[in-house]
């Protein structure tokens, strides 16, 4: 068995960022990725655009340079591609973790497949994208509900129901009304989330105003049926079918906690935050670190691109047994 200096679990941007971190300072290094490279943005929707600026996505000290202030989903793809083959770094794809144990001096990490790999340390950057938070309601497994939007053209003229409120559902429901979809929101809260971005605020709520996009606030959808769904009215316990060609469930995303555990990583048992140094990221077991949005729990909206790449030096550093670069982020605030 092959024996690497660090293994990194999660091929994302904070993951990158670490493998570049790691290949700088000389350690042998592999990225393991449960799917292809930077597989979170290849599922984000097709037209999306970042929130952060591109200079505040920039891993590795190599210039994001494109014509727009904001990168979209494509020209984010080919940055990291690219930003991956400038440092060489060395990486295994389509590889999804079961486990990771420690054993003596070393780390043994095992894939679903029963593949083993072996390192002096263990960075988990397994961010959050792939598990959605579900509802756990009847009809959610059915062939026309799905928990990721990619693009408008396939919903042209039906009826989909958009379940809830942030920026993914607002986003989604904004271009779906612009490529003529039959537009309904349903949403717990009694109006859209204080965290959407401020700049689609005002195009949401006067797309309300005029009927082209339709809300149910204080409900909830009860069931899925094949061509409709069940709404419950939070307020007065009125319950109302809507007719629904396609579902979309974007309530959010959360981290693999169950496989935090199996790494022997402790979770708060309410927000599922890992236990961790807050300056060098090293978790309860000596030489495992958690690096990004991983380390966010059920608090997604706290730890992003821009401030989770710079975990990758910190966690460096200290394994290098040098000053650690402190790192100024909104992380201390969960």
């Amino acid at each position: 068995m092959q024996t690497y200096d660090v293994i990194i679990v999660g091929g994302g941007p904070c993951g990158l960022a670490a493998g570049i971190e790691a290949a700088k300072a000389g350690l042998s290094h592999l990225i393991l990725e449960m799917g292809s490279l930077t597989e979170s943005i290849r599922q984000y929707p097709r037209r999306m655009r970042f929130f952060s600026t591109a200079e505040n996505i920039e891993i590795g000290g190599l210039p994001f340079a494109i014509s727009d202030v904001k990168a979209g989903r494509d020209e984010a793809l080919q940055y990291y591609r690219k930003a991956a083959a400038y440092y060489h770094l060395n990486f295994e794809l389509f590889k999804e973790v079961w486990a990771v144990r420690k054993e003596a001096d070393w780390f043994v990490v095992t894939t679903t497949a029963g593949e083993h790999f072996q390192a002096r340390k263990v960075i988990m950057a397994t961010g959050y994208f792939t598990r959605p938070r579900w509802l756990n309601i009847p009809g959610e497994n059915l062939p026309h509900v799905s928990h990721y939007y990619d693009e408008p053209f396939k919903y042209s003229f039906t009826n989909v129901v958009i379940i809830g409120g942030s920026n993914s559902a607002v986003e989604a429901a904004l271009e779906l009304y612009r490529h003529d979809v039959h537009i309904t929101v349903v949403h717990r809260g009694d109006d859209f989330r204080s965290t959407v971005k401020y700049w689609l605020v005002p195009d949401v709520k006067n797309r309300v105003k005029e009927g082209k996009i339709k809300t149910a606030f204080n409900a909830c959808v009860t069931q899925i049926k094949e061509k409709s769904v069940l709404i419950n009215d939070l307020k007065t316990g009125t319950e109302t079918e809507l007719p629904a060609d396609f579902v979309l469930v974007l309530t959010g995303y959360i981290p693999d906690a169950d496989l935090l555990r199996r790494c022997g990583i402790e979770l708060d048992p309410v927000t599922q935050v890992p236990t961790y140094n807050k300056e060098n990221f090293e978790t309860t077991v000596p030489g495992l670190y958690v690096c990004g949005t991983v380390m966010a729990g059920i608090y997604t909206e706290k730890v992003f691109i821009e401030n989770g790449r710079e975990h990758a030096q910190a966690i460096i550093d200290h394994i290098m047994g040098r000053e650690v670069h402190k790192v100024a982020e909104l992380i201390q605030r969960i």
